[in-house]
């Protein structure tokens, strides 16, 4: 099998790394670029939402480079995600792709797709073979989390941005390469000890705001218009609950770390306390949290069409407004501008800084 996989922030990373231990051929799909988009965007429902889309146009070229099976997520509940994964496969077949896909269901969902798709990906690997690729690829994702919180506290804060961008790409790098568990964490210790040493932007005003939304749209730079990063260089700490690591334990470890759901269900509540697919639920969580925490203000990221994210949106107002939080929405698809996402993240900026100000004052 040549096995390939969507793209979602830094997840090639550990998955890569993944199922190369236990003996496959991986073909990653090219950096999401312009022909990512006109692809899945063509070859795309016209109102499927945009996560949809990419992850057709990296499957498209990743089959164009020789990968003959995919791997994918399922779902379950309102969320349309649930269905990506048979769309898709019926979207390729008519497109001329003889391709196996593999969908990884939910345990709960109580489909044979996740024990067949588990079968293959073992191949003839023992325990404790899976054991190690299983625990490489874990310890990967955590530090990738942990080293990609350490960059936005200290992007904001020093002079020389280029610099932190720098040793931050070299960190990705060599987290990639390393095959042994344990020098994991001496990566990690190496770019904190360098960071620590940054020099400080003497009377930079910090703010302080939190990105809450759908997952994919949340971890995704090249489609959320490198949202961090452009939050860090115009001075805005970055704090954010959804990533790789958070994901993992609720949905697969969520036996072990059953804090994260209580913690969800408990901020959620008073404002929408049934589930309604996606992120919904942790969306309106994560603003009653910036709410209590004193954030300077929020970012909802969604994709045009997102129903979960839009019953979230439509209860943002009542907890900003008890908050006094401000909240900039982007819904964005394959047609939103990089001009004027920018343009409205800095008008959002300017908006906390005099805000940050007249409060001080």
């Amino acid at each position: 099998m040549r096995i390939t996989f969507p793209h979602m922030g830094l997840l090639s990373i550990p998955v890569q790394s993944m199922f190369k231990s236990l003996g496959h051929e991986v073909v990653v799909p090219p950096v999401i670029n312009k022909r990512t988009f006109e692809l899945g965007s063509k070859h795309s429902p016209e109102f499927a939402c945009l996560p949809f889309k990419m992850n057709l146009g990296n499957f498209i070229e990743a089959l164009e480079l020789g990968a003959d099976t995919i791997v994918m997520g399922g779902g379950i509940g309102p969320c349309r995600f649930g269905y990506y994964a048979q769309v898709q496969r019926e979207i390729l077949r008519d497109l001329g792709y003889d391709v196996e896909l593999l969908l990884l269901d939910p345990p709960s969902s109580g489909t044979k797709e996740l024990s067949k798709a588990l079968r293959l990906l073992r191949g003839e690997n023992s325990i404790k073979g899976i054991i190690h690729a299983l625990r490489l690829a874990w310890a990967k994702t955590r530090f990738l989390d942990a080293g990609n919180e350490l960059f936005r506290t200290v992007l904001p804060r020093v002079s020389d941005k280029k610099q932190v961008r720098k040793v931050y790409a070299e960190y990705l790098h060599r987290v990639k390469e390393e095959e042994k568990i344990k020098k994991i964490p001496r990566i990690h210790s190496d770019l904190k000890a360098f960071l620590s040493k940054m020099k400080v932007e003497k009377g930079r005003r910090v703010l302080r705001v939190k990105i809450i939304g759908e997952i994919y749209m949340v971890l995704e730079p090249r489609v959320n218009n490198y949202l961090e990063d452009n939050l860090g260089e115009l001075g805005v700490e970055v704090h954010r609950q959804i990533s790789m690591t958070s994901w993992v334990e609720e949905h697969l470890l969520g036996t072990i770390f059953s804090g994260h759901e209580k913690r969800k269900k408990a901020l959620a509540r008073p404002y929408l306390a049934s589930f309604v697919g996606g992120h919904g639920q942790e969306t309106v969580a994560e603003m009653v949290d910036a709410g209590v925490n004193r954030y300077d203000g929020v970012i909802q990221v969604l994709p045009f069409t997102c129903m979960p994210e839009i019953v979230a949106q439509s209860i943002l107002p009542e907890i900003g407004k008890e908050f006094d939080l401000p909240v900039l929405y982007l819904v964005l698809d394959e047609h939103s501008g990089e001009g004027g996402v920018q343009t409205r993240i800095e008008a959002f900026v300017d908006l906390l800084t005099r805000r940050k100000k007249h409060k001080e004052a």
